[in-house]
């Protein structure tokens, strides 16, 4: 059901997942041009049906519209800050921010799988759960219950986006999630 695009060039130990913000439906365009620089990218796509007057057609979209993940030490930082359509790598105080590695799996093994799965508004809070056992086994996140289905909310924290997995309740256990304080929380707890 999904599709991705991910093309590994370089392989570097040292690297981490970041993701840059590209121009609105160019993402495909910028994920090419990082990859043709020898950078390796993620762009996470899934199947939308778009109905017209005259007809419907099944459309490759992105996951995360505006988003391009790729893997790099960023000492190719104005390299990749140059290439066409991007604007800028996801910061925090000037610092770019690197996305846990379990996030990006989480997402890739969703995309190369033959579950369904669509966008999802992004969840704070919830029941997590683990899914225990079929392709996407040891892949968590929060359970919802619309219409007698059951999805599991998968989310990159950073973006605060989500992607929701159809799943059978059987194929789920609770967990318990920590949640660790980020600098900005700790600053404010710790604050007079």
């Amino acid at each position: 059901m999904g599709a991705g695009t991910n093309k590994v060039v370089e392989i570097n130990e040292n690297a981490n997942w970041y993701a840059v913000y590209s121009k609105h439906n160019h993402e495909r365009k910028s994920a090419d041009l990082l990859a043709r620089k020898g950078i390796q990218v993620f762009l996470p796509l899934y199947r939308s049906v778009r109905t017209w007057k005259d007809r419907k057609k099944t459309l490759a979209m992105p996951l995360f519209p505006g988003y391009v993940f790729l893997k790099s030490t960023l000492t190719n930082k104005i390299e990749i800050l140059s290439t066409p359509g991007v604007f800028f790598i996801v910061e925090n105080a000037g610092h770019a921010c690197a996305i846990p590695e379990e996030q990006i799996q989480a997402i890739h093994a969703i995309v190369e799988s033959s579950v369904r799965f669509e966008p999802h508004p992004f969840l704070r809070s919830g029941e997590f759960v683990r899914i225990r056992s079929g392709p996407l086994s040891g892949i968590s996140g929060i359970i919802v219950k619309p219409k007698n289905k059951y999805r599991v909310v998968v989310s990159i924290e950073l973006l605060r986006k989500a992607v929701a997995i159809e799943v059978d309740a059987a194929d789920v256990e609770a967990i318990a999630k920590t949640v660790e304080a980020s600098p900005a929380n700790r600053s404010r707890r710790e604050a007079p």
